[in-house]
């Protein structure tokens, strides 16, 4: 009865077996080319990686080739009459050799990716998963894996060959395409992979978010696509409806292989650049959109020209930042281009991060004392202004109201109808351009100052027009707040601080760094600061009073008795009288803390 119904709605059978195919259609997967490791100590075994991307796996080791960290110090043992370790004049007399820099081991690179599956073969187990160290009979042991002519190591390492010619493999032999057709494959790949190098060089987004036909923007990448598709109509003929339709070369998966090869032969330009020569590495480390940590890797290094290139490597992502994972991460990288540890001579960190001891004193250089720690000195001037603000709460409360009013002038964007003057536009958008980060306060509070008077009209028109509650009553804080003689005391203080360090920040972070001059800048600051400590007070302060008397802003009296800051009135707090003619002892504090954090000797 069942197969008579079966066969009676034949049609709507196939119907609903194609509907649920596609319902329960597997999600496809994708290759992490994390799993990719360069150590073969620190591998996954090959039959662990999901047989969907077993291949793909294999291709990406393939196209690496084995871990030979060619320039690396290898650890000897001591023996009865000699040391022994592994040596590296046999990576040439064994192409298949590879080596863990973690486990100190030798291994099989053709065996760990197409061994037999036969376990009595010699070589099997040792040359793939637990590594070989008996250095003393290496030698024989290497030709003895390798001599059979029918044994695991050839059988594997014929697998190779035939994996690598994909003219012989099954796929090709079966499919027999002609040469027309492989023509305009190739001028299809050349097309796609011209589009993917615009579109990496100009740092744009391939996707759209509706990428169907009936969509009028379909991203960048099938956008150019069809506008060359109309350019060339040679093109046109081998493209869309003539390619076939598993061919059409469009798909995220091609273009993320695109990325991919793009990204690993600029990869391979800079080793072959970097070669035999020393360089150092620059780390830092950061968040992505994701929220995972990510290490950045930069490599500099001197050319045949004897110019000081810097190159971005790449980046790892690491579990955590603890210096463990940090180092495991930067052998991996530099592992994978063929980069040695012991070739390095210099090690860069921001200087903020726990990665500066732990990288200088613990890992490193316990392997090459020749990685000198060298730190970044505009980031460590930097952290003098940081160290400022924390130090003292007068400043670190000014600079948070500071980033209030810039975000709250620049968020009113949204309401430009309601600004009725072309300047307040113009100050909107410099504002907006403006940086919240310390080594862009200078060039903030300067506009701030500047345009003091036109940030006033623009808060107060969003403290009356603002349909939101909360904006209209922080708009109308933030004016009180910038009305105060404390606000603009600090405001003027540090211009005055900040302006004297600015050239001297920013010639720390050239590129082409003028190491003479660096230091003279840093005697010329230390002699402007210690001039601003001994003379700068009163002029100073006669800026303060006169700025405050054109912008209306009420002077504080001197002698009036005030209550120590942050402690209240009610609960008996000690009230101190100011000297005539003098600011309030919390403004003399906040003063000598900027000076004597501003004067600290660099080391």
């Amino acid at each position: 009865m069942d197969k008579f119904l079966v066969k009676k709605d034949a049609s709507t059978s196939k119907v609903s077996t194609k509907e649920s195919c596609v319902e329960q259609k597997r999600p496809r997967i994708e290759l992490n080319m994390d799993d990719i490791v360069v150590d073969p100590g620190l591998r996954k075994p090959i039959d662990e990686f999901h047989h969907d991307i077993r291949d793909d796996a294999k291709r990406a080791y393939l196209a690496m080739g084995p871990c030979q960290p060619i320039g690396h110090k290898f650890p000897r043992t001591e023996g009865k009459t000699q040391t022994r370790g592994f040596v590296q004049s046999w990576f040439k007399e064994f192409e298949w050799l590879e080596y863990s820099i973690a486990k100190d081991a030798a291994y099989c690179f053709y065996c760990y990716l197409f061994k037999p599956s036969r376990a009595n073969d010699f070589g099997n187990d040792v040359f793939t998963k637990v590594g070989y160290k008996n250095w003393k009979k290496a030698k024989d042991m290497f030709k003895e894996h390798a001599q059979a002519i029918d044994g695991c190591h050839n059988i594997a390492r014929q697998r190779a060959l035939d994996f690598k010619n994909q003219r012989q493999s099954v796929g090709r032999v079966w499919s027999r395409t002609s040469t027309l057709r492989e023509v305009q494959y190739k001028g299809r790949l050349t097309v796609m992979l011209g589009i993917a190098r615009f579109l990496l060089l100009q740092a744009l987004a391939f996707r759209g978010h509706n990428e169907s036909k009936t969509s009028s923007n379909k991203g960048n990448f099938l956008e150019m696509l069809e506008w060359y598709r109309k350019k060339d109509p040679n093109f046109a003929m081998v493209t869309s409806d003539n390619a076939p339709g598993n061919n059409q070369m469009t798909c995220p998966e091609m273009q993320k292989d695109l990325a991919r090869a793009c990204a690993e032969e600029t990869s391979e330009v800079i080793k072959s650049e970097i070669g035999d020569r020393y360089f150092s590495v620059l780390v830092d480390e950061a968040r992505d959109a994701s929220i995972k940590e990510q290490m950045a890797l930069v490599v500099r290094y001197v050319d045949d020209k004897g110019q000081v290139i810097e190159r971005f490597l790449g980046i790892q992502h690491v579990p955590d930042t603890t210096a463990v994972s940090l180092k495991v991460a930067l052998v991996s990288v530099l592992g994978k281009y063929g980069l040695s540890i012991s070739k390095l001579r210099g090690q860069g960190y921001d200087g903020a991060s726990n990665m500066r001891w732990q990288f200088h004193g613990l890992l490193v250089l316990d392997e090459n004392p020749y990685t000198f720690y060298i730190y970044c000195f505009a980031h460590q001037l930097q952290l003098v202004v940081v160290s400022i603000a924390k130090c003292c709460g007068s400043i670190y409360d000014f600079f948070n109201y500071t980033t209030l009013i810039v975000t709250t002038v620049s968020a009113s964007c949204k309401r430009i109808n309601q600004l009725l003057q072309d300047h307040h536009k113009k100050l909107v958008e410099q504002l907006d351009s403006g940086d919240t980060r310390w080594g862009t306060h200078h060039r903030t509070l300067v506009r701030l100052k500047l345009m003091w008077s036109s940030v006033l009209e623009v808060l107060e028109n969003i403290s009356k027009d603002a349909n939101d509650g909360e904006k209209r009553t922080q708009a109308s804080g933030l004016i009180e707040r910038m009305e105060t003689f404390e606000f603009m005391f600090i405001l003027h203080l540090m211009i005055k601080v900040l302006g004297k360090t600015q050239d001297l920040s920013q010639c720390l972070q050239r590129k082409n760094q003028n190491i003479v001059r660096a230091i003279g800048l840093i005697g010329a600051v230390l002699n402007s600061m210690n001039d601003m400590r001994e003379n700068g007070w009163n002029p100073l302060f006669d800026e303060v009073k006169s700025f405050c008397l054109k912008m209306n802003i009420v002077m504080p009296n001197m002698e009036e008795m005030i209550p120590t800051r942050w402690r209240s009135r009610c609960r008996g707090t000690k009230l101190e009288a100011n000297p005539p003619g003098s600011l309030d002892d919390e403004l003399r504090s906040m003063v000598d803390a900027a000076r004597s954090g501003a004067v600290e000797p660099l080391p």
